[in-house]
């Protein structure tokens, strides 16, 4: 797993008090800018966080370029839906050799992963065959309906068909394979190594990283909430303070389906 975090709003708490601080204030947010100082912001952030006043927390965001994660991570990902996310797309990437990820659980039982490596092997195999004959039967109606090129047309073998019309339509052959990997796509499974950017304000942040964070959050998407909070710890640590999962700053809310096993703070 690979996680950057590529932007930010620039002062990030410096903008957040300020913006509180001008529901009350009769002068405009540049001069209120101008006279924050660093303990101010902390010491006002501190009590904002404290009275739950989450909304001016909304006025900054951060981007994250994630990879090395499965599907099956980011199914879970948007479902955070006050978010922007841009995905690497099955439909227009043809994958020869697809990555997967590995569970843990799997990775250290070495039956279960013989197991899952020849479920994935099979999954290879399956996309690349449907990938030829759904193609093949595309690229034959096209000859087949084009009279000046059926002449030129040896063998209907694929790779005959498919080098003509790569050298006299490559437009053609472009939008025949894209049609031929996104219904092959399909055969591909929820552990296929997928890469994403997110952007969130910090409000929804807070949210995702209560939820994941937490015990009983999946561990792959635990272990990218964790590491997305140290990132976002590093450039804005008063706001981030107490964010994580729930027991971080309080009572557990799972009731009888609490892991038992709060986190210890520092």
């Amino acid at each position: 797993m690979k996680v950057e975090l590529l932007a930010y709003t620039p002062n990030a708490e410096r903008v957040i008090a300020s913006s509180a601080k001008l529901c009350y204030s009769k002068v405009g947010v540049e001069e209120l800018m101008k006279k924050q100082t660093d303990e101010n912001v902390e010491t006002f952030l501190n009590h904002l966080m404290s009275i739950g006043h989450e909304s001016p927390i909304e006025h900054v965001s951060f981007t994250f370029a994630i990879e090395g994660v499965s599907r099956v991570l980011t199914h879970q990902l948007v479902r955070h839906r006050l978010a922007s996310y841009s995905q690497q797309s099955q439909r227009y990437v043809k994958l020869n050799q697809f990555e997967y990820i590995v569970p843990e659980a799997i990775e250290n039982n070495e039956n279960a992963k013989k197991i899952y490596k020849e479920a994935m092997e099979l999954s290879q195999e399956a996309y690349d065959t449907l990938v030829t004959i759904l193609s093949h039967e595309m690229y034959k109606d096209y000859f087949k309906n084009n009279d000046i090129l059926i002449k030129h047309v040896s063998s209907y073998t694929h790779k005959n068909l498919a080098n003509i019309l790569y050298h006299y339509d490559k437009k053609e052959y472009s939008k025949i394979e894209k049609k031929a990997i996104e219904n092959a796509r399909y055969v591909f499974p929820n552990a296929c190594e997928t890469k994403i950017v997110v952007t969130m304000n910090a409000r929804t942040l807070m949210n995702f990283f209560s939820h994941r964070c937490c015990n009983r959050a999946q561990d792959e998407i635990r272990a990218l909430a964790n590491e997305m909070l140290e990132k976002v710890k590093e450039v804005a640590p008063t706001l981030f303070k107490y964010a994580g999962a729930p027991c971080v700053k309080g009572n557990c809310p799972e009731g009888n389906m609490s892991c038992g096993r709060p986190i210890k703070v520092d």
